[in-house]
């Protein structure tokens, strides 16, 4: 990407009916997993899974496996008036092109995205993992999620798990926090079935 990077929102236009929802946007009537940050909507065929830093035991993102993809997703705070994932994006790029990845810019309903082959390590044998990076930012927060799988590139199941990222609920809460630092996750009080992983 050249020139300045922009800091305008990314959203879908109809972010507020269809998700991701903030907290002020939804009634409390629905069955929701609390993760803290994240709400869930729990479904048949879906698993989660909570990614804990090893060391601190800090649950630092989400897994979702469903339909035989994983959706990966993580929160931060960002401000009322600018936008994190055009900076994001651009930052991944880099990331990922220096490690000898491949990234295309792509657009969908949710706005542009990344579709990557990232290298990966599998049974000693240096491989490309083929991963989607989607991105929405809410009301003083930022979504992020990367669908890895079938999902990544069949579009069919690809909108599966598009649909799971729409329903997510972000509590931003109160506190001050700066731009861009993740969102706290916790385990919820329903945890049966919940397997943490460390990272």
């Amino acid at each position: 990407m050249s020139g300045p990077i922009s800091d305008a929102k990314s959203a879908p236009a109809d972010r507020e009916t269809t998700g991701p929802f903030d907290e002020s946007e939804v009634s409390g009537v629905r069955p929701y997993v609390d993760l803290g940050s994240l709400k869930l909507i729990p479904r048949e065929g879906l698993n989660l899974r909570l990614e804990v830093e090893e060391g601190s035991g800090r649950v630092v993102a989400v897994a979702m496996d469903f339909l035989g993809s994983t959706l990966q997703v993580q929160a931060f705070a960002s401000t009322r008036s600018q936008g994190l994932w055009h900076e994001v994006r651009a930052q991944l790029t880099e990331q990922i092109s220096t490690q000898g990845g491949l990234v295309e810019d792509a657009l969908s309903e949710l706005g542009p995205e990344l579709l990557c082959k990232v290298p990966a390590l599998v049974d000693g044998k240096q491989v490309f993992q083929e991963v989607r990076f989607i991105g929405v930012d809410g009301p003083r927060w930022f979504l992020r999620g990367v669908i890895a799988g079938p999902a990544a590139t069949n579009p069919e199941q690809g909108a599966r798990l598009v649909e799971l990222f729409r329903d997510i609920v972000v509590v931003r809460g109160q506190q001050p926090m700066p731009p861009r630092e993740l969102m706290p996750l916790k385990v919820p009080e329903q945890a049966a079935g919940i397997a943490p992983t460390q990272r």
